[in-house]
């Protein structure tokens, strides 16, 4: 284990590293934010990781959902995700979900921490519900053409924040969808080994009509 996370064991310590061996993890969704969160989580060192999702591949996923080849087309996203895990490291039990997070909802099974890899807000309204009920923080984290969004949700309530819709997003360019996963990615192993992070608010991050990158951040009200 020392040779294998020898980088962020001198990052955070050996104790952090261990203590990650003790954690678990819900990820909803494995397409686009799910498999670069997969692919980003799956070898730092956390015990178990929960993926759940009951959509199959299909051709025009694959430029931007880094897990798939073209020989995965029709395969279960969450089983392939899983297996990637596990060939890249021993020391995390990747597990799939073949159905909705509703179903998963109801077996009733523990994570320290759950992230949002969906792509509507109904499906989000339902994470946080659940999560507050099981006194569970979660990771949100959205994506649409050149921006994203990321808010890690302690106290504060999805709906107070997000009008819950149904809508059809724009297109969507590959790099920020990698983007906003990373930076979910980060809060998540800097909550799990306890490191500090900001809860409750919502970062926004967009290219404008020069090119610039702008990042804004919105306090939600608890």
């Amino acid at each position: 284990m020392q040779k294998y996370f020898k980088r962020q064991i001198q990052l955070w310590g050996e104790e952090k590293q261990n203590s990650l061996q003790n954690k678990k993890i819900a990820i909803v969704g494995a397409g686009g934010l799910g498999s670069s969160l997969c692919f980003a989580l799956g070898a730092s060192g956390i015990g178990e990781i929960h993926i759940i999702d009951f959509d199959e591949v299909s051709i025009h996923n694959i430029h931007r959902q880094i897990a798939f080849t073209l020989e995965d087309e029709g395969k279960n996203k969450a089983i392939i995700n899983a297996e990637l895990i596990q060939k890249r490291s021993s020391y995390t039990k990747a597990i799939a979900h073949d159905c909705s997070f509703e179903q998963w909802s109801k077996k009733s099974l523990y994570v320290d921490l759950i992230i949002d890899a969906t792509d509507n807000l109904p499906t989000r309204a339902k994470i946080d519900n659940y999560a507050k009920e099981k006194n569970i923080s979660w990771i949100y984290g959205s994506v649409e053409a050149f921006n994203g969004q990321v808010c890690f949700f302690d106290t504060a309530k999805f709906e107070d924040f997000f009008k819950v819709i149904e809508r059809t997003p724009a297109g969507i360019a590959a790099p920020i969808v990698m983007h906003i996963a990373s930076l979910q990615a980060n809060l998540a192993i800097r909550y799990l080994t306890g490191l500090s992070i900001k809860k409750d608010f919502v970062y926004y991050l967009y290219f404008n009509d020069e090119g610039e990158l702008i990042s804004q951040k919105f306090s939600i009200k608890t």
